[in-house]
């Protein structure tokens, strides 16, 4: 059974992004990067909104050839070229990328994403994580938190009624200052 693994960076004060949608203040470099790579290349699939996909689809296809890109980056736009994607948008008409496009999460066509065959499923976006959340679909967490405070902005985690009780799988420190902080879902913690 594969899982679903929520992977997102985050500032130390629990936001995703600034206010006007910023994200320059994450501190990724190559260390960080090729972990992100060696994380991400095993996986089966990327779900995302539509928003974030559509800033990914913007900038990833076509990075490899920009004579800028460090050499993670170029081997990030190979990894997120191939690997199947699913968008979650009421309203995105097509999508191109190796893209399939779900209206909504529904937890029974979610739950046979994760029996089929492959890699884990890979989750990112505060909005897409909330619906999953809420249908108790998340069984890993993968946050980055970065040494800074942006003071305010979109926060990866909305208020909710839904509790997850969570074990840590472990801890990373970046040489750059960024933590991984991994939990399992504490049931599912025994069996992976």
């Amino acid at each position: 059974m594969r899982k679903i693994v929520l992977h997102m960076s985050v500032s130390l004060d629990g936001f995703i992004e600034g206010p006007h949608r910023e994200i320059d203040w994450h501190r990724v470099d190559d260390e960080l990067h090729r972990h992100m790579n060696e994380q991400l290349r095993t996986k089966g699939a990327f779900l995302s909104g539509r928003v974030t996909h559509e800033l990914m689809a913007g900038f990833w296809p076509t990075a490899d050839a920009d004579p800028s890109s460090t050499a993670p980056m170029v081997e990030f736009a190979g990894i997120w070229r191939d690997m199947p994607k699913i968008v979650f948008s009421r309203t995105l008409e097509r999508a191109d990328w190796n893209t399939t496009i779900m209206r909504d999460v529904v937890p029974e066509e979610i739950r046979a994403l994760t029996a089929q065959p492959g890699g884990d499923l890979v989750l990112s976006g505060a909005d897409l994580a909330a619906a999953f959340r809420q249908h108790d679909l998340i069984d890993e967490y993968r946050i980055y938190v970065h040494p800074v405070l942006i003071g305010r902005g979109k926060p990866l985690f909305a208020p909710s009624d839904t509790t997850a009780d969570l074990q840590l799988a472990g801890t990373h420190t970046f040489g750059n200052g960024v933590v991984l902080l991994h939990y399992r879902r504490a049931r599912a913690a025994s069996t992976g």
